[in-house]
């Protein structure tokens, strides 16, 4: 049972990156807008926070510029696709192969390395680890994570409060599906997609913050895919928090089930490594497949 929970408080904490950014691809895709710049988003969010963080000598300073650098660069992307009327699958393409090279570049100018950069204010502190380990089962999953992760926790009713409960979510979704009656109240679905596309990046950047800061160090393409699963995530988890929480944890269980093998399976270590994007993929095809069965019944 300890084996149990130990894995699956793994999963939690490897799940936070994946979940700031699929609830981020969740509100864009609410608003109908096809954000596949998350990935690169992440990066950027990684790297401002580590910026900030050795700087400033500040993890809460991190924190905010992380998810400041993550909204930036989304209004840039949400500009350019809905005032230049770029292409938004070449723009978020864009985004994503800009990121990982011009991180690298600035991190060469700023560290005089293309490598790993240490955070001289150390990692994101974790809480309560000693009643962690002295813990019940669920005492042992739930605790011992660090602020980050609870609070990507905390974001999931939190969207989907915002999305359900309140006239600007309202308004955000009817941007997506019904942009008429934006229209007829006076309203631009221009303006609720492009804030849409801030939120996401906003919630990339925070993804990104929880990698460098939990790792106590900025680490190049540290993101290793993480926006492609939390895109995958969105539809995975029909569009809904719930449904994206139980998708990113299924994800995040894979990664950790896949860290954990790596102790005692004989099978070449790339194999094991790979077990996440292969369930991602699996599960991909699969939704495709269940979809179009749905759709002849």
């Amino acid at each position: 049972m300890s084996d149990i929970a130990a894995l699956a408080g793994d999963a939690l904490g490897l799940m936070t990156p994946i979940l700031f950014a699929a609830l981020g691809g969740l509100l864009s895709e609410l608003s109908g807008m096809l954000n596949i710049a998350l990935e690169g988003l992440i990066g950027v969010g990684a790297f401002g926070a580590a910026v900030a963080a050795i700087q400033s000598g500040s993890l809460a300073a991190g924190v905010v510029l992380g998810a400041a650098t993550g909204a930036f660069v989304a209004w840039g992307f949400g500009a350019a696709t809905l005032r230049l009327r770029a292409n938004g699958f070449v723009t978020g393409l864009a985004v994503n192969l800009l990121a990982s090279g011009i991180t690298v570049s600035f991190s060469a100018r700023l560290f005089q390395t293309k490598g790993v950069v240490k955070v001289a204010a150390g990692a994101l502190p974790v809480l309560s680890p000693e009643a962690a380990g002295q813990a019940s089962f669920l005492g042992r999953i739930f605790l011992g994570h660090d602020a980050l992760a609870y609070a990507s926790w905390v974001a999931v009713p939190l969207v989907w409060l915002l999305m359900a409960r309140t006239p600007f979510g309202m308004r955000l979704r009817a941007a997506g599906s019904n942009p008429r009656a934006l229209v007829t109240l006076g309203k631009r679905p221009e303006r609720y997609k492009l804030v849409a596309i801030v939120l996401s990046g906003l919630a990339c950047g925070l993804a990104g913050a929880s990698l460098s800061l939990g790792l106590g160090a900025y680490v190049p393409n540290a993101t290793a895919g993480r926006g492609w699963i939390a895109l995958v995530a969105v539809y995975l988890g029909g569009r809904n928090p719930a449904g994206v929480l139980a998708a990113c944890f299924v994800f995040a269980l894979a990664s950790s089930l896949a860290n954990y093998a790596q102790g005692f399976l004989t099978v070449p270590a790339d194999f094991i490594l790979a077990l996440p994007y292969l369930i991602t993929l699996a599960a991909l095809v699969l939704a495709a497949v269940l979809g179009k069965l749905k759709a002849t019944r």
